[in-house]
């Protein structure tokens, strides 16, 4: 049987193989509870999606699945790859694994939804992806997709559900339909706050999958979780997202994405700074290069003059949540300010009105308010549909 190969599994190992809740329990994603779906699967014609995220402890669930006997006959993989190596907006073309044999189909580009032929001799699709809790954070885009096909062409589809590291609030402004894009297809705030089988609870029963279909959905819930967790990923689940500060940072900071501020792609230290070279009233300084994982970044070889929010703690950051904080002070601190903001923005923020509100000079706290009754709307939706104990 082929394995991960060895230095990949000493990467794993080495890596926090059982994530503890704050009160002390092991937390077990669904991956590895296998006696609640081994059952289900025999017989089956398994397509997986899946990225190097996807470890039933040390091993790879794909590898898992294999060695256990079961039919996989193909891999879909998301954004970044199936390895999870390939830079954001990258193009990922079909190929053949090389450590399996599959077939790796590519989720991402121009081909963002599995095709009729691609499941043509598919019995089960089995998802099984670490989300970081964002609306923009792509691979929930693909499990919308992913339902809609798997609806489309009445196959089942099983989610082995795993922690929301950033699951434990709900905050930002509501996705606004007029700006839908891959960044954002479905009216949820910025931080949903829902693991990836809750919300796609939320999508079929919000009928938010195209005509309004619904997906034959089978769940495997975490064992230990509850939205009061705060879960230590054990796999970085892209290339610049590399430890839990950057992680937590993601939702505020992924905003500069829609803007000329580089956001510390390119460094070692990517999501937890932010800076450009026109920027005023700072003293922190670094240079963006390009490296695997950040090709081309912007403000490529330009000394960067921003802030270090390296030196906030988790605890820290529990309390912050969202915050269009720093934001405001970059477009404060920039000379160019008719050209901060790119279209893209509007798809990341999900509206206009965030844009226009910076750009009006509002406070962190009006701004907030602004979007507080679609949040209070969203709330109480979202709370149909949880798995897992609430955090309030």
């Amino acid at each position: 049987m082929i394995r991960v190969k060895k230095v990949y599994t000493i990467i794993f190992t080495q890596l926090l193989l059982f994530c503890i809740y704050s009160t002390g329990q092991v937390i077990k994603v669904g991956a590895e509870l296998t006696e609640q779906y081994f059952s289900l699967l025999k017989d089956k014609k398994i397509a997986l999606v899946s990225n190097q995220t996807s470890m039933v402890n040390q091993l790879h669930l794909v590898d898992t699945l294999l060695k256990s006997g079961f039919n996989v006959v193909k891999i879909f993989c998301p954004e970044h790859g199936f390895r999870g190596s390939i830079d954001a907006g990258q193009k990922v073309d079909t190929y053949k694994d090389q450590l399996t044999g599959l077939k790796v189909i590519s989720l991402y580009g121009k081909n963002k939804k599995p095709k009729s032929g691609d499941l043509s001799n598919v019995d089960l699709v089995i998802f099984d992806i670490q989300d970081v809790g964002a609306r923009f954070y792509t691979y929930l885009s693909t499990l919308h997709f992913v339902m809609e096909s798997c609806a489309e062409n009445k196959i089942e589809l099983m989610i082995l559900d795993r922690p929301n590291p950033n699951g434990f609030y709900v905050d930002g402004p509501v996705l606004d339909l007029k700006y839908r894009s891959f960044v954002g297809l479905d009216p949820v705030p910025v931080v949903h706050g829902m693991t990836m089988a809750e919300f796609a609870q939320m999508i079929n029963g919000e009928k938010w999958l195209r005509n309004g279909m619904q997906c034959k959905l089978t769940v495997v819930k975490c064992e230990g979780y509850t939205h009061k967790s705060k879960y230590q990923l054990p796999v970085k689940p892209s290339p610049n997202l590399i430890n839990m500060r950057s992680v937590y940072l993601y939702p505020s900071l992924a905003l500069f994405e829609g803007t000329i501020v580089n956001v510390g792609r390119g460094t070692d230290f990517p999501f937890e700074v932010f800076g450009h070279p026109d920027m005023k009233n700072t003293t922190f300084e670094y240079t963006p290069k390009s490296k695997p994982g950040a090709n081309s970044p912007s403000n490529e070889g330009q000394k960067c003059r921003g802030v270090d929010l390296r030196q906030l703690s988790d605890s820290d950051l529990w309390k912050i949540h969202f915050s269009v904080q720093w934001l405001i002070f970059a477009y404060n601190n920039s000379p160019d300010k008719d050209g901060f903001f790119n279209k893209f923005f509007y798809n990341l923020s999900g509206n206009a009105d965030l844009q226009s509100q910076i750009e009006n000079g509002l406070s962190e706290k009006a701004i907030r308010q602004g979007w507080q009754y679609d949040l209070e709307s969203y709330k109480k939706i979202r709370k149909e549909y949880l798995l897992y104990e609430d955090f309030e």
